[in-house]
């Protein structure tokens, strides 16, 4: 009888490590944290606009009160206000309204999301904004360096008390679907016995079929020549067409071939730890 903890053939077992993020249903998102550089330097951009705000308010302030707009003794409270606004109710609504991001975050390509990859919102920015006021503002960014560089994701103080972490929005571009059989040779690849193939030499056809777009027609056609006098002694039977469409060929029934057999070893292991 199958332990009621034993996992269906369909359930996939995948570790997860520290740095991973979960949504409430456990289920691991690829989203690629940001850096401690990265995060630092968006972080020192955004105090520098924070001072640069912090110093036009107290020259805006000093010009009223040499005019007479305001008295001298609204001048305490004028202050307060400014420091208020400066450190918690412009980083809170600039980040609630951008959705995580700042202009620092914008120049090193990160936002600020929950660490179950929902959006951050209203109560995680002002979270994070009244805590940077101690660990960013009052120590000039001690306090949140220091746990940055010991938490996994970089994740300053703010973060751990609001459940917030930094995440790229640069992330690379994903390579391209990697070709199938060429046209008209579906009926060969159905036969062809490909399993002589080293697998050094598979990994260069490989390589070449993501990267032949960007050569020349001449050096193009010299590797798929190559490639192709090194395939020949392991395919059978040979196919009667150019180089490069072999080379093409041989490695997508290789791929599609090792893929099945991924899958059908994935099933027997889930089917043994059933009966188990």
């Amino acid at each position: 009888m199958a332990s009621p903890a034993s996992p269906s053939p369909a359930v996939a077992l995948v570790h997860t490590d520290a740095d991973e993020t979960l949504t409430g249903e456990a289920v691991a998102l690829d989203v690629q944290p940001i850096g401690f550089f990265l995060r630092a330097v968006g972080a020192i951009i955004d105090f520098l606009v924070g001072a640069a705000l912090l110093v036009g308010g107290v020259i805006l302030l000093l010009v009223l009160v040499g005019r007479g707009s305001i008295p001298e003794s609204a001048v305490g409270i004028g202050a307060i206000t400014l420091l208020v606004l400066v450190m918690v109710v412009v980083p809170t609504t600039v980040e609630t309204l951008s959705r995580g991001r700042s202009l620092g975050r914008l120049a090193v390509g990160a936002r600020i999301v929950r660490t179950d990859g929902g959006a951050a919102g209203f109560r995680q920015a002002l979270i994070r904004a009244l805590t940077g006021v101690l660990e960013i503002w009052f120590t000039f960014g001690a306090i949140a360096a220091v746990v940055g560089i010991f938490t996994p994701r970089a994740q300053r103080l703010g973060d751990l008390l609001a459940g917030t972490a930094s995440e790229r929005t640069r992330t690379p571009r994903l390579p391209a679907p990697a070709p199938g059989v060429p046209q008209g040779l579906e009926e060969w690849a159905e036969v062809a016995d490909v399993s002589r193939l080293p697998d050094r030499l598979a990994a260069r056809m490989s390589q070449f079929v993501r990267g032949a777009h960007a050569l020349e027609p001449a050096p193009r056609a010299r590797v798929a020549a190559d490639l192709a006098d090194a395939v020949r002694p392991f395919v059978s039977p040979v196919p009667a067409v150019d180089a490069e469409t072999l080379v093409r060929a041989v490695s997508a029934v290789r791929r599609d071939r090792e893929y099945r057999a991924l899958i059908l070893e994935n099933e027997r292991a889930a089917g043994l730890t059933e009966r188990a």
